[in-house]
């Protein structure tokens, strides 16, 4: 398996279980640098909080957030990815030297978006979201959840590869909790080969989500086992790339995982 980890830094006051912890842009560096001595693969760098519920932030709080730690964590030689929806805020990312936008509206809020990635050579991740956060977990519904997911990401990837992104920069994440039951959660894992389909890698968000309370009962701060048995999963049906808080700990699950496999 060539599985990679992306190390999550949420530099908001209301993430759904790091919020507030790395407000301090040397706090996050050292968080992020720990992140990369874990194993992880890359940093993801998020400014805006996307839990359920959740409003949007205007582009320049979003700015004040992640600069000063995009650039510390930019000197630590690893890829840096940012987690936005917003033009402004990727443009000034991918000129500073970020190498990947990650965008949890698949190009759906801000198709300029595309644009500036093809302008800078780098990567895009598009996920599926139905509806925004403020309102996607109300009562969320599919009438064939595998297709419809499949049919946007065709659609917005095509979006991008007309504005200019190469082929072998964009990968698809099919939204793990982003408008979707627990029922659709696990459909959407168990049929991770549909999704590889389609000639795109895919990465999976998992981590402390939800879903683990669903099926556990356990509060969002002991999620660590099943977010590990998600990882797994989503690795054995490959997954290229997942989204983590606990990379130390998801960085031995998936060694052990790649070992016996």
């Amino acid at each position: 398996m060539t599985t990679k980890i992306m190390g999550i830094l949420n530099i908001t006051p209301n993430s759904f279980s790091d919020g507030g912890l790395y407000l301090d842009p040397d706090t996050a560096y050292r968080h992020a640098e720990h992140m990369l001595e874990e194993g992880a693969d890359m940093i993801d760098i998020g400014g805006e909080s996307s839990r359920p519920g959740s409003l949007p932030v205007s582009p320049q709080e979003e700015l004040d957030r992640i600069l000063p730690v995009l650039e510390r964590v930019l000197r630590l030689d690893t890829s840096v990815s940012v987690d936005t929806s917003k033009s402004v805020v990727a443009n000034e990312a991918l000129r500073l030297g970020a190498c990947m936008i990650n965008d949890i509206s698949g190009l759906r809020f801000d198709p300029q978006i595309a644009h500036y990635v093809a302008r800078y050579d780098a990567g895009l991740v598009i996920m599926h979201m139905k509806g925004v956060p403020q309102t996607m977990q109300e009562n969320p519904e599919y009438t064939d959840l595998v297709q419809e997911i499949c049919d946007f990401l065709k659609k917005q990837a095509k979006i991008a590869l007309d504005a200019g992104v190469k082929h072998d920069r964009i990968i698809l994440d099919p939204g793990i909790g982003f408008g979707k039951r627990l029922e659709d959660n696990a459909v959407i894992l168990k049929n991770l080969d549909t999704f590889r389909n389609l000639k795109y890698p895919i990465m999976i968000g998992a981590s402390r989500k939800s879903m683990i309370g669903d099926i556990t009962q356990a509060g969002v701060h002991d999620r660590l086992p099943g977010s590990l048995a998600i990882a797994c999963v989503a690795a054995i049906r490959g997954a290229d790339f997942i989204r983590v808080h606990d990379v130390a700990e998801t960085v031995q699950a998936l060694r052990v995982l790649d070992y016996i496999w």
